[in-house]
């Protein structure tokens, strides 16, 4: 399975029923994308639980003040099936500028304006807006 798909999925699927958090099994990669989006404002916090032998990764959701949910889509763009690779130039934009292209590069997780900005392509990882 990809483990960043099922993240994706816990995360919609927390936001759609407005539960507060949403708890995944660790891996150093999740807990990066995780610390990513609560930088850029998407994710309230992230931290790390450890239970027993098993870490697990526990994502508090963020909300707006009306009560509605801060992402209201995402969508796992290169899957492990079928990488999906761009230069900086051809990075896709998500709604025409107002969502978020979540790209990694040679130089970390970066969105696809800062991947822009810096002349740098890499894999496409997910959209969000």
């Amino acid at each position: 399975m990809d483990p960043i798909s099922d993240m994706l999925t816990s995360i919609r699927n927390g936001l759609a029923v407005k539960k507060q958090e949403a708890v995944l099994p660790y891996s150093n990669y999740k807990h990066n994308l995780a610390k990513f989006l609560v930088s850029k404002g998407l994710l309230a916090k992230a931290e790390v639980m450890e239970d027993g032998k098993f870490k697990q990764l526990k994502l508090k959701l963020k909300y707006d003040d009306s009560g509605g949910a801060i992402i209201n889509g995402i969508k796992r763009y290169s899957k492990p099936g079928q990488r999906i690779y761009a230069r900086s130039g051809r990075i896709p934009k998500v709604r025409y500028g107002i969502g978020v292209t979540v790209v990694s590069t040679s130089r970390g997780l970066m969105t696809d304006q800062e991947a822009r900005r810096a002349n740098v392509g890499g894999e496409i990882i997910c959209q969000i807006w």
